[in-house]
């Protein structure tokens, strides 16, 4: 037979400063009788109830903080969770549970596992939650704490497993299309928390905010991917320089014979590009050599 889940629901219960004003009255009333010594089955009767009446408000009186609720059971029945705050008091055949709905934070240890390319990486996060159902923490999962750090632990794994660490296309260029691990952290950040909440839901217990604190490739292939991502640097700063290169190149050459400045053969007009690409493209200072045409 399947485990029933388990729904938290509410129990009202009474107001302690009333019942504790109730339970001081009946011990009064006990010492005054005590006191008169009045003797009689009908004495010896109202003493006995006097004191019931004074233990029943006692025993039943207990203090709720905020943000923290009390499960109560009868003789291992639910009968509901209690959130109102200050003294309270409920039937003494109750065992009442406190529980903590508050925030909590977490800091998972440095996981190292695959990501879609398979390359070994290390990643952290830092999950925010709270018990949002007290019922179904306390009652669907053994341990509701150790459930949040397990399945913390594998949501990571899982998501490492759903993106790449970084993209690059065979020329060393990222594919700015494709979210990643390194690139997208908003939409990482998202995935990993809907990954949580969906493992959390038996436990009753929701994700506030979940954000990776920690994220590089594995000590064993850091330095190849650094290499990796310094030339894919150099490449993509190349192809900006050629590219506005050739473009003041035209800019120039247009320029030259729309002002009728000088007229350029086929040759020297490929000299003339090339000395230009050598001064806008090279790293170092040029003295380049401008071939114009021009004979003494």
């Amino acid at each position: 037979m399947a485990n029933q889940e388990t729904r938290e629901r509410t129990i009202t219960s009474g107001n302690g400063f009333v019942y504790l004003g109730i339970g001081v009255l009946a011990l009064l009333a006990c010492v005054l009788f005590t006191m008169s010594r009045a003797g009689g089955l009908a004495g010896l009767a109202t003493l006995v109830l006097a004191v019931l009446v004074a233990a029943w408000c006692f025993l039943g009186l207990y203090m709720l903080q905020p943000n923290q609720a009390a499960l109560l059971m009868f003789f291992g029945s639910y009968r509901g969770t209690d959130r109102s705050e200050g003294l309270r008091w409920a039937n003494p055949f109750y065992a009442k549970t406190k529980i903590s709905v508050r925030a909590r934070n977490f800091n998972s240890e440095k996981l190292k596992v695959n990501d879609l390319r398979g390359n070994p990486i290390e990643i952290a996060a830092t999950v925010v939650w709270r018990v949002d159902d007290t019922a179904r923490a306390s009652f669907d999962v053994e341990n509701y704490e150790g459930y949040v750090l397990t399945q913390t632990e594998s949501g990571l794994r899982h998501l490492a497993l759903s993106y790449a660490y970084d993209n690059f296309d065979d020329l060393g260029t990222t594919d700015k299309a494709e979210v990643t691990l390194r690139s997208g952290t908003e939409e990482v950040s998202i995935a990993l928390g809907r990954e949580l909440q969906q493992r959390f839901d038996q436990a009753g217990i929701v994700v506030v905010d979940a954000k990776l604190t920690h994220l590089a490739y594995a000590p064993e292939i850091a330095g190849t991917m650094l290499r990796r991502q310094q030339a894919e640097a150099v490449i993509a700063a190349r192809a900006k320089i050629v590219a506005g290169a050739v473009g003041m190149v035209e800019l120039a050459l247009n320029g030259l014979a729309e002002r009728g400045v000088i007229e350029l053969d086929g040759e020297r007009r490929a000299a003339m590009v090339s000395n230009l690409l050598v001064v806008l493209c090279s790293d170092h200072d040029a003295t380049p050599v401008v071939n114009a045409g021009l004979q003494g």
